[in-house]
This record gives C-alpha cells, structure tokens and sequence, in this order.
C-alpha cells in the first residue's frame, strides 16, 4: 500500500495550514483523517465545508450522528465509525441506538431507525431511493429538507471515508474503546 503523510501544521503545504489551524481550534488537536487530507489543500477545505455546512443543518445532532454511523457501517469506514462513535457518546446519543448502528441492525428509536434506513438507502441505491421509501421517511416526520441534508451528510463521509480507505488512516488516541470493524455478513 501506498504511504501518505500525517501532516501537521508545520509541514503541510501552505494551502493546508490555515486549515489545519482552524481544526486544532476546534478539536483541540488535528486528527489524523484531516493530517492526511492535508496532502490536497482542496480536499481538506471541501471536507471541511461540508462537515461545517452539515452541522448547521436542520438534523439535530443525534440524526446528524445517525447519518454519519450509517454511512460509515456501509462504506465499512473503522476510522469514522470510531471517531463517530465517540463523537456520538458525547452528544449523549442513546447507547442501545449507538450499539445498533455499529452492529448493522434495527434501531430501538422508531423515528431514528427511519432516518437509518433512508441514510441506507440513499448509500446502497446511490440516491436512487424508490419513491415509497422517500414517502415513508416524510410520514415518519422528516421534511423534503432532510432528504437534501440526507445528502449533505452522506457526501461528507464519502470524502472522509474513502479517503481512510485510500490511505490507511489509523485511529486517533480519542477513539480508544471504540474501535471497530463491520460485523459480517455484510
């Protein structure tokens, strides 16, 4: 496998280190997924955009996490399903609905098992959701607004999680206990 650089604030290419600043301010350090992007300015800026734009949607920041661990368990991502995790842990997200999204089965939370299987459906089907799916999620309470969201945060883990895939990205030190790989069959 190809080895890429864990950049850090001192040599990223010059287009990165803004960013990478703005991401140790806000986390307190920068993880190695965002170390990684480093290596194209342009990709950690976009990620950074729609990580930003995705928190200030409509979602609440439990659907938020729903979105993102959904999307990890499908593109099988263990470096965002740990990081999610924790992520989800501190937003006091229900541990039965965060041990069901790591497992890959039926939420205990009706209206969050039904923004999990649109999430899913929107990964498997490539946007492709049949029409009675989209009614179904608007009948569980969810807006035309939450299907585009739907969207937003899928698009934000396709970037982060292949590029964990393309590059290998090993856990962060805030990810411990929470480490993760896809159960099969899947």
């Amino acid at each position: 496998m190809s080895t890429f650089t864990v950049y850090t604030q001192h040599n990223a290419p010059e287009a990165a280190k803004p960013i990478l600043g703005d991401v140790k301010q806000a986390f307190g350090f920068v993880p190695n997924l965002q170390a990684s992007m480093a290596e194209s300015p342009e990709l950690l800026a976009g990620y950074t955009a729609l990580w930003d734009l995705f928190a200030k949607s409509s979602l609440t920041p439990h659907e938020q996490q729903v979105v993102y661990l959904t999307a990890n368990f499908e593109h099988a991502c263990h470096y965002c399903m740990a990081g999610h995790t924790t992520l989800a842990k501190m937003v006091k997200m229900d541990a039965g609905v965060i041990a069901a999204l790591r497992a890959g089965t039926t939420l205990p939370d009706a209206r969050l098992e039904a923004l999990h299987r649109f999430a899913t459906l929107v990964v498997r089907e490539r946007g492709f959701v049949p029409e009675a799916d989209v009614e179904a999620f608007l009948a569980a309470g969810y807006t035309r607004r939450n299907v585009l969201e739907v969207v937003l945060g899928v698009a934000t883990k396709v970037m982060s999680n292949y590029t964990n895939h393309l590059v290998d990205t090993q856990l962060d030190k805030f990810m411990a206990g929470n480490e993760w790989t896809k159960p099969a069959p899947y």
